[in-house]
């Protein structure tokens, strides 16, 4: 067994483990819906499709992923906020969906509260990429480029309040460019706009990209990170790139509805449970 499936494992231990003893003893007694706030094929399906097949093996109950995009991940998480606090609908989100967004729309049908944390599943790195016919292949290029041609370029991203969203307006707060942010319903979709010419670049989560760039189907313009990617050894890093304003170091995180009443057995699991929480990270190049 490979290192990712060991802390994968990890993952799903902790996550049981608190789930279980904060609700019923014979939970689950049916499917859990693990909802996305997001397009099917983006990083954070990615991750929970990845969660949810040894969440399920652990729980010996099916996980059904439920993709719900628009507005940034707000409109998934407004769902998720309104079910049942039973432990059988959660919810995966970000720096985006479940921090940023609270600044992006102050007038959000739900507040941070409204959550319980239950761990942190994943650190992601983000990436923009870009077409591969663009006419620059380094950064100092882009830049040049981009400042040439203001307004002219345009970026795809999973919508605006999401961890992409932030991505972008990083690299581009950073450059001191110009461009045009598209915003679709998730990350798929604009990387495979990006595939097909319909926009320029994309600025996505490793775990979602590098297997198009790998495939030479996108070209890698650069991480936010501060060290080069094992998936992505020729991938510069910001600074690498003459470019260190740039970062862009995210999380995932599995979410539940708060509960009216946490029995005390339940939070002494809690307590119990933090102590695992470096377990609880797993890191997605």
């Amino acid at each position: 067994m490979n290192s990712f499936a060991k802390r994968l494992l990890a993952v799903v231990a902790a996550f049981t483990f608190v789930v279980t003893a904060a609700c019923a003893q014979d939970f689950p007694k049916r499917p859990i819906t693990l909802i996305v706030p997001f397009a099917a094929g983006g990083n954070s399906d990615v991750i929970a499709r990845t969660v949810a097949e040894q969440m399920g093996t652990a729980l010996g109950q099916t996980i059904v992923i439920e993709n719900i995009g628009g507005a940034g991940g707000s409109t998934a998480l407004t769902r998720a906020a309104r079910a049942e606090p039973d432990g059988y609908t959660i919810a995966i989100g970000n720096a985006g969906t479940n921090a940023a967004a609270y600044t992006i729309y102050p007038m959000l049908p739900f507040k941070p509260d409204a959550f319980v944390p239950i761990a942190v599943v994943a650190k992601t790195f983000g990436i923009v990429a870009l077409r591969k016919d663009f006419p620059a292949g380094t950064v100092r290029e882009f830049i040049a480029y981009a400042k040439s041609n203001p307004g002219k370029i345009n970026l795809g991203h999973a919508g605006v309040g999401s961890s992409n969203f932030l991505i972008c307006k990083s690299f581009v707060q950073a450059a001191g460019i110009d461009v045009t942010l598209v915003g679709y319903r998730g990350a798929a979709p604009a990387l495979t706009d990006t595939i097909g010419g319909q926009i320029d670049g994309v600025c996505d989560a490793a775990a979602s990209v590098s297997q198009s760039i790998g495939d030479r189907l996108v070209k890698g313009l650069v991480v936010g990170s501060t060290v080069r990617l094992a998936t992505l050894p020729d991938l510069p890093t910001s600074a690498e790139a003459g470019l260190p304003e740039f970062e862009a170091q995210g999380w995932n995180a599995l979410f539940d509805a708060r509960r009216r009443e946490i029995p005390q057995a339940a939070g002494a699991a809690a307590i119990s449970g933090s102590r695992l929480s470096g377990a609880w990270r797993l890191r997605l190049a």
